[in-house]
């Protein structure tokens, strides 16, 4: 009877080793916030979707040249035997799409449709993401700095904000364009163009920007972190600058794709104006603006520009939407 009450102990205390063998090999690891952030987002399907698309727009307008001459096409390539010479408009149905030109051609010239909307692209990308980029910049510094050092400081950069928010931005922004249509600053042409919108766009736009980092900056100006700096010493700027603003990062980066698709339908709407890109460089606006006049008899023509910036517009609305809710931890 003493052997296996012997046996029966060495298992029993051979047991809590093994138990505890079993814990390690399956050690349980902590999760940071953006790995927290990122499988939230990755639960959301529409918003993985919108960046998907996004991904893939950027990459469009980076590569538009290249793809253009792969597969050779000339956005300002006239092809006069396409249009018929009493209507000016693309013969066959669906304005002239065949093999050769997958979304047709424009009326009057013939140009590949397909080929000028490639142009297009680029060019409202880069202005909306430079705009936003400048919108960012001003924002982002003058709002955290109205929030951490309230008072005087603070009235200043609100009554500024409501001065800017105040302003007729359209007139305003026709006014300029208009103005500086001939050259200036050593620029001329499309550089000046592109420049313009994007000054316009991008320094009119901040204090949306402004007010959102401001609201944020006085919670954070309260919480235990920013004490803790205070009292070891640090100033104001060390504050603001390696406190505050990194922890305002994921505000920032939400409203930034929610303000890339105003800026868009900013710089179309200039464009469609007759004030923002000039031909014969192409940009979704200007192509609507010569749509206009033939969308009774030739719809193609603006269906597809059309269609093109309510695809980039939903997909950084859903993208935006989708990092909102998964840098959010209120949000479910």
């Amino acid at each position: 009877m003493t052997a296996p009450i012997e046996t029966t102990g060495a298992a029993a205390q051979a047991q809590p080793e093994a138990v505890l063998e079993g814990v390690e090999s399956k050690r349980i690891e902590g999760r940071s916030l953006g790995q927290i952030a990122w499988l939230r987002f990755r639960r959301d399907k529409v918003a993985v979707a919108g960046a998907v698309v996004v991904v893939l727009l950027v990459l469009i307008a980076a590569l538009s040249r290249p793809l253009q001459a792969l597969f050779g096409l000339d956005p300002n390539l006239p092809h006069p035997d396409l249009i018929d010479s009493n209507t000016t408009l693309p013969k066959g149905d669906f304005g002239g799409m065949s093999g050769d030109h997958l979304l047709g051609v424009d009326p009057k010239f013939g140009r590949d449709l397909l080929a000028r909307i490639l142009e297009g692209s680029w060019v409202s990308l880069l202005v909306a993401f430079g705009a936003t980029l400048l919108s960012v910049a001003i924002g982002s510094v003058l709002g955290v700095v109205a929030g951490f050092y309230r008072g005087r400081v603070d009235a200043f950069i609100s009554r500024m904000m409501d001065v800017f928010l105040a302003f007729p931005l359209l007139l305003f922004a026709i006014a300029i364009s208009a103005s500086l249509q001939g050259g200036a600053f050593g620029l001329q042409g499309l550089p000046l163009h592109i420049s313009v919108l994007i000054f316009v766009i991008g320094f009119f736009n901040w204090p949306y920007m402004g007010r959102i980092v401001r609201a944020q900056t006085l919670s954070l100006r309260e919480r235990e972190f920013v004490s803790a700096a205070r009292g070891l010493g640090a100033r104001g700027p060390f504050i603001l600058f390696r406190e505050l603003l990194p922890n305002l990062v994921g505000p920032i980066i939400v409203y930034s794709t929610l303000l890339i698709p105003s800026n868009i339908l900013f710089e179309a709407a200039l464009s469609f104006l007759g004030v923002g890109i000039q031909p014969p460089q192409s940009s979704w606006g200007g192509t609507l603006t010569q749509a206009v006049k033939y969308y009774e008899v030739d719809p193609q023509y603006m269906i597809v520009p059309g269609l093109a910036i309510f695809v980039t517009v939903l997909a950084f609305n859903l993208l935006g939407d989708g990092l909102r809710d998964a840098l959010d931890p209120r949000s479910r």
